[in-house]
């Protein structure tokens, strides 16, 4: 296999992993801090679905474009 056909394979199976699973990452956002009293906000966030539609697209044009080399 090509560099751009492992590259597409990969982002193919990213982008069904972000569309079946629907994965979550935390954020830390700081409110206000005086002296050393500090207030943090832990947001839970999801990564969108179109991101992982992009990426699968994106897998696919370039295994297409890495067998039509060939």
């Amino acid at each position: 296999m090509r560099a751009i056909q492992i590259i597409g394979a990969i982002l193919i199976a990213a982008g069904l992993f972000i569309l079946i699973k629907s994965p979550s990452y935390s954020s830390d956002k700081s409110l206000f801090k005086v002296g050393s009293v500090e207030a943090t906000v832990k947001q839970d966030r999801t990564i969108p679905p179109w991101a992982g539609g992009a990426a699968l697209a994106a897998g696919v044009v370039l295994v297409v474009a890495g067998l039509r080399k060939r």
